[in-house]
């Protein structure tokens, strides 16, 4: 796979999680995550962390803690 088709995957998986988010954000009335009771244990937010990291490393591996 070239390396721009393999960018645009993680650049598309980054889009999908950020629109998760901004749903869930609208859903309770907010507009970002920070004032939320569930900033820090929360799965989507992490999920959404986790898709930046990978769309930085392009998947190349290595670790990421939250």
């Amino acid at each position: 796979m070239p390396d721009n088709q393999k960018q645009d995957e993680w650049n598309i998986k980054l889009d999908a999680k950020l629109e998760e988010l901004k749903k869930c954000q609208k859903s309770f009335s907010l507009e970002s995550c920070n004032p939320c009771e569930k900033f820090f244990d929360c799965e989507l937010r992490k999920k959404y962390v986790q898709a930046v990291y990978e769309s930085m490393s392009k998947g190349a591996g290595g670790g990421f803690e939250f």
